[in-house]
């Protein structure tokens, strides 16, 4: 009896257990969590890029965002954003204070933005009730009567994951189209009622330039046609065929409406939204936000490794991402591929490392495998790509797509033909106009009094030369000498041979796999030289760069050779900026040194042309130019530029951290040197670089993966490179004190050892997978160019790695210029180069 007693206790507990639902609480992580479903609540704020606000994320997967007060059904990063107040976090309640107008960023800014005439200030509250979030929002003013029918709470889906997948609006279905579909709707837009926002004394840009009225879309307008919704009603379901992705929102006071926010913008992602009714304030809007709840979801374990391979002689660890509430359990095995089938050659048991992010991580170290071939690494029912091992890894196809394709498909001024393909035919022939003395788009910001040029007269002599940077077809200074710079240091270190692309310069022309009897490197360092020295013999100073002037030619998709007409003098040409930036001409000047010393020999005239510049700009420009006097010390020999790195001494020593890595060359040298101040220099250099040799270590082991992993919106992945590619100078000139690891774990992260479940290659087109839908030029086919390296995995704060397929968010998948692809480049030769001296 007392058996029956208990089994039956035992099924009515299980019964209730099964029936129960589960619940959201509040974790410590600042977010709510119910088994593997997460909903955020304004831990980010980057609206602008589709990342804040109210953000789901199911079974590790972001599948809305957004959740906000919106002046604009289906707004793009050009519309305003409010600012944040304070977040509060509760019991198992979060309450978020936001405004209307934030005034900084109205007709000015990085961006500047519109503000509709609404100053309105309001909460916006997620709570937990059981298996779901109650979402309000309360306004302390009602919406200007303008505003009724544009004012409204939205959020927004991600397109990438939805197309061809099933809705359900009441009783309408739908599926997610991969093209957005007419019909259209017509509004008024909200420039007609904008706001007397701006700030005293801070640049503005023109309204009526801004806004174009009546000369076709603008970007920056944009909700004047949109698309009518697909669905309206008060419960939407999205995914209802699958139960990890499937999100349930019930609107408890308003009808809920579905729109397609890439009608009006390529970049849109599916838009859910509530009008906020005239007179409302209290509960303007309630919605019940109820995602579908997996019981027991865990996350699957990833296998994380160079997706190119591994030398035999490198250490080779394979880091395993699991679920935050598991150990990892028996071994990882290593297999090897050949001919005849696979076999396993290693079991090896991971060692653990902790929690990091979300998850915890171990490490599989199967260093002891040197034999050439193809293998993987499985754990469970989890695998890495398959990879190789071989003395040849990194010789072919690893770092010369930088030079084959993308810096090729970059060229500015020129038609890029690749045998049966244009990349792009001849652009911006009819550079340059002066900029106009105002704010500007994409951080540009021409002051007056500056320029010998009268705003909106043509600078003659800059169309030639330079990289489009890289999704934006502008050319930043920091971008065309900076990467000049980082091309020069590779080829002084390694001397690279290749030879398969031809360019001509007179006749604006580049061929891909058309060799021309010059190297390939020292033509791309001629090309970013052109542009900062055609712009620097004209304005007589350096220029801030070169930018189209309206919003709809800076967002163009396509053939850039399509911006402007290519005949100067006339209402589309580009603009070329000056400043007063002396921080930045310090870098210029160090930059165009470096430059310098490569291009003697190769092209003496602009080679002496850049050496000029930089002597100028060390001269006349006032703070601490170090790098610049290390620079030119190293390419003239020059006194005065050895006394001023002698008098800096002090303040090297005491900023190793910035400093060293450039200083080490000279230092270096001096070590030898009969100088008694030079030998000085050089011993107290060498007495501070093992705290520094510390620094780098502690940073390092901050993470599994070897190297500092700390992105705040931006993927760090460009940042990471940085990281190695200076370290690099301290390893090779003083390899008894740093070793060659953060080199290659710096690399590995490029190539596929980093967080999140998605491991492909940062550089596109390199390795087993690869990023191959990316924000470049051929962004609007979903398509990548080879060689260019993408920012990489980013941070959904506060701990989700997310690496989208996703050519529109460039925080992930952007290319740049000035570091972004030379110097992954740099770190494969330096792999080599290390390599081969071991």
């Amino acid at each position: 009896m007392k058996k029956i007693l208990f089994y039956l206790a035992a099924a009515l507990l299980a019964a209730s257990c099964a029936t129960k639902p589960q619940e959201f609480t509040l974790g410590p992580e600042g977010y709510f969590r119910n088994e593997g479903v997460d909903v955020m609540a304004f831990n980010d704020f980057y609206p602008e890029g589709h990342q804040g606000g109210i953000c789901v994320i199911m079974n590790g997967h972001r599948v809305a965002t957004n959740g906000d007060l919106r002046f604009e059904a289906t707004p793009g990063q050009w519309q305003p954003v409010p600012r944040q107040i304070s977040r509060e976090e509760g019991d198992d309640v979060i309450v978020t204070r936001l405004a209307y107008p934030d005034s900084s960023r109205h007709l000015t800014g990085f961006n500047p933005m519109i503000y509709p005439d609404a100053v309105i200030e309001y909460s916006v509250t997620a709570k937990a009730v059981g298996d779901h979030i109650e979402v309000t929002l309360d306004l302390d003013q009602p919406i200007p009567d303008a505003f009724i029918g544009k004012a409204g709470f939205n959020l927004e889906f991600f397109p990438g994951s939805l197309f061809g997948k099933p809705w359900i609006m009441d009783g309408k279905d739908g599926i997610y189209p991969r093209q957005p579909n007419s019909p259209l709707l017509q509004t008024e837009p909200n420039y007609k009622h904008t706001g007397d926002f701006h700030l005293e004394n801070r640049p503005i840009i023109d309204f009526d330039r801004l806004v174009a009225e009546g000369k076709g879309y603008n970007p920056i307008v944009a909700d004047d046609i949109i698309a009518e919704p697909y669905a309206v009603g008060r419960c939407f379901v999205s995914r209802p065929d699958d139960p990890y992705s499937k999100l349930t929102v019930e609107s408890l006071n308003g009808d809920l409406k579905l729109y397609d926010g890439r009608m009006n913008h390529n970049n849109g992602w599916f838009v859910l939204r509530t009008e906020i009714p005239a007179g409302a304030t209290k509960e303007a809007v309630k919605w019940i936000i109820r995602p579908s709840i997996v019981k027991d979801w865990t996350y699957a374990p990833v296998v994380q490794t160079s997706q190119v391979g591994y030398h035999p002689a490198q250490a080779k660890v394979a880091i395993l991402e699991l679920d935050a509430r598991e150990e990892s359990k028996g071994n990882a095995d290593v297999y090897r591929i050949d001919a005849s089938g696979e076999q396993r050659v290693l079991s090896v048991k991971p060692e653990a490392w902790g929690k990091f992010l979300r998850f915890n991580y171990a490490k599989v170290d199967f260093s002891e495998i040197s034999e050439p071939g193809l293998y993987q690494v499985r754990y469970g029912q989890s695998a890495s790509s398959i990879f190789r091992i071989s003395d040849d890894v990194y010789d072919r196809g690893v770092w010369q797509p930088v030079i084959e394709y993308f810096l090729p498909n970059q060229m500015c001024h020129m038609r890029v033909n690749e045998k049966y393909r244009v990349w792009h035919d001849a652009c911006h022939m009819d550079d340059a106009l002066m900029a106009l003395n105002e704010n500007g788009i994409d951080g540009y910001d021409q002051r007056p009094g500056i320029s010998k040029y009268a705003p909106g007269k043509a600078v003659p002599g800059v169309a030639v030369g330079g990289w489009h940077d890289a999704g934006d077809l502008d050319l930043r200074i920091e971008s065309q000498a900076g990467e000049s710079y980082i091309l020069s240091m590779a080829y002084e270190q390694f001397k690279p041979e290749i030879d398969v692309t031809a360019i001509d310069f007179e006749k604006h022309v580049t061929e891909i796999h058309e060799p021309d009897g010059r190297n390939d490197i020292l033509q791309q360092i001629e090309n970013g030289a052109l542009s900062v020295i055609s712009a620097y013999t004209a304005l007589g100073r350096p220029y801030r760069g070169i930018i189209s002037s309206q919003i709809r030619q800076y967002v163009i998709l396509g053939d850039a050779a399509a911006m402007t007409d290519g005949i100067p003098g006339n209402g589309d040409d580009r603009w070329i900026y000056t400043e007063n930036n002396p921080s930045r001409d310090r870098t210029t000047a160090a930059d165009m040194a470096g430059v310098a010393r490569i291009l003697k020999g190769y092209n003496d005239a602009l080679a002496q042309k850049c050496l000029d510049m930089a002597e100028n700009l060390f001269r006349s420009t006032p703070g601490n130019r170090l790098q610049a006097a290390v620079e030119l010390y190293l390419t003239t020999g020059k006194d005065i530029y050895r006394d001023y790195i002698l008098e800096q001494q002090s303040s090297i020593l005491q900023g190793m951290g910035r400093s060293a890595w450039f200083t080490a060359r000279v230092a270096k040298a001096w070590e030898n040197s009969t100088d008694g101040k030079e030998k000085a220099f050089a011993d107290a250099f060498r007495g501070a670089l093992a705290d520094l040799k510390d620094n780098y270590i502690e940073r390092a082991a901050a993470t599994p993966y070897g190297v500092p992993y700390q992105p705040s919106i931006w993927g760090a992945g460009w940042d990471i490179q940085s990281f190695g590619y200076q370290y690099y100078f301290l390893c090779s000139a003083y390899p008894e004190i740093f070793d060659a690891d953060l080199v290659f774990d710096a690399l590995h992260f490029i190539l596929g050892r980093h967080p999140g479940e998605n491991t492909a290659s940062f550089a596109s087109g390199v390795g087993a997978v690869s990023a191959t839908t990316a924000y470049g030029t051929t962004r609007a086919d979903w398509s990548y160019v080879p060689g260019g390296v993408i920012s990489g995995t980013a941070i959904i704060r506060p701990d989700l790695p997310e690496l989208l397929e996703f050519p529109y968010l460039w925080q992930q998948t952007e290319y740049v210029l000035g570091g972004g692809s030379s110097h992954y480049m740099f770190l494969v030769l330096a792999a080599q180069s290390l390599l081969k001296a071991s």
